[in-house]
């Protein structure tokens, strides 16, 4: 029913479309015609609710149109896709029901504390009984195999130390809002129901992800931290970062430790289906050493650079959307860093099918062997002609029970 429905608006959309062509000047082109009549589709299709959820999105397409999503929560942990993959978090475990929070406490946590759920041994799956902000007075250090669930519900960490993955492997964050993180100072955290360690003072991450593998960040809204917003350091691999929504930040992303730091010449992390907003200024990522496929993501916003590196990482750019800001000497996508061009010339850094927009360009570099670009390709990309559809729900969803997601 939804798809007929859609039918004739798209008829009446596009009859409205061509006769604004026809009394329009005559350098009026098709082309900004489709623009419009896709503009005006995607703003149908929002203001009538989603009667048709395909979004061409493969993450999203696989469980969004499921009414009964509540029921089957563990369902998401089959949808991940790219180098994170195999990410399963807390699939076949029991579900954790947070009801607290406040009453953080680092050392002893309280059942019912978001804490307290992340540092147990077993699977969980996680969810929230109900809206809350969950100010921490240390970084949250996770246990091995969680899944944070925050559909259904409005959740916020946020106005002290955020979200920490050391030493961890599969792990699923979906769902919620990261901001407004801080740094905290030297303390104990307990990280394991049978362990209690003094950790040094923590960089003010809005996600930090060191020495783990299996990692998938999904829909998730993060902005305005001390420092990165994710970063992910240390000899991390197999990670996917998607369907976020990222605003308001400098240094938005970091993947690789520094230039010396050459354990991470094995890394390869996916970044899909993100949309990098307003305020955002640079490292969208910013790459060292190893394997990156950044592709079908959505860059309306940058003062510096979007996509940045050093130490001669592979990049892969494919399907995006760049949108250039206004300024003149701003337009480049690109930052090659920390290296002459007689170095940074033969770094692998290419752009296929990416979709510029107001003069913005990627600097190429590198012969690109077939194989070099292998390892840095996760998953098929889509045209980028469809950014913009795919991308329009990126962040934090507002979910209802029994009704699609």
């Amino acid at each position: 029913m939804a798809i007929t429905f859609l039918i004739p608006i798209f008829i009446l959309l596009l009859l409205s479309s061509l006769a604004i062509a026809t009394s329009s000047p005559p350098n009026q082109t098709l082309h900004s015609v489709v623009n419009e009549v896709h503009r005006s589709i995607n703003a149908s299709r929002r203001n009538l609710g989603y009667l048709s959820c395909s979004t061409g999105n493969p993450i999203d397409d696989c469980w969004r149109c499921n009414s009964n999503w509540a029921t089957n929560r563990q369902r998401l942990a089959d949808c991940a896709i790219g180098f994170g993959k195999n990410a399963i978090g807390g699939r076949n475990g029991r579900i954790y029901v947070v009801t607290d929070p406040g009453n953080d406490n680092p050392v002893n946590p309280m059942p019912g504390t978001l804490r307290h759920a992340v540092i147990q041994d077993e699977p969980l799956w996680i969810i929230f009984k109900r809206d809350m902000v969950i100010q921490l007075r240390q970084e949250l250090v996770m246990n091995s195999f969680k899944t944070i669930d925050g559909r259904g519900v409005n959740v916020h960490i946020a106005n002290g130390p955020c979200i920490t993955i050391h030493d961890a492997t599969n792990i699923i964050i979906h769902g919620i809002h990261i901001h407004d993180c801080k740094q905290a100072g030297n303390g104990m955290i307990r990280n394991s129901p049978h362990h209690v360690g003094h950790w040094d003072q923590s960089d003010g991450d809005g996600i930090s992800i060191l020495a783990s593998k299996h990692i998938w960040i999904d829909h998730c809204s993060l902005s305005n931290c001390h420092d990165g917003l994710i970063d992910v350091i240390h000899g991390s691999t197999a990670i996917t970062i998607s369907n976020n929504y990222m605003t308001h930040h400098d240094k938005v992303m970091l993947l690789g430790h520094s230039d010396s730091f050459t354990q991470d010449k094995d890394m390869q992390v996916t970044i899909a289906f993100n949309h990098f907003g307003e305020g955002l200024v640079q490292r969208m990522p910013r790459c060292r050493h190893g394997y990156f496929h950044v592709v079908n993501n959505d860059y309306t916003h940058w003062e510096m650079y979007a996509i940045g590196g050093s130490a001669s990482p592979t990049i892969f750019s494919q399907g995006n959307r760049f949108l250039a800001p206004n300024t003149r000497f701003d337009k480049e996508v690109t930052k090659h860093e920390n290296a002459p061009e007689s170095e940074w010339k033969n770094w692998n850094w290419r752009s296929e099918g990416d979709l510029m927009l107001n003069g913005a360009y990627f600097r190429e570099s590198g012969r690109g062997s077939a194989s070099s670009f292998a390892k840095a390709s996760s998953l098929s990309a889509r045209p980028s002609t469809l950014v913009a559809t795919m991308t329009q729900s990126a962040g934090a969803l507002v979910c209802r029970k029994g009704s699609h997601c």
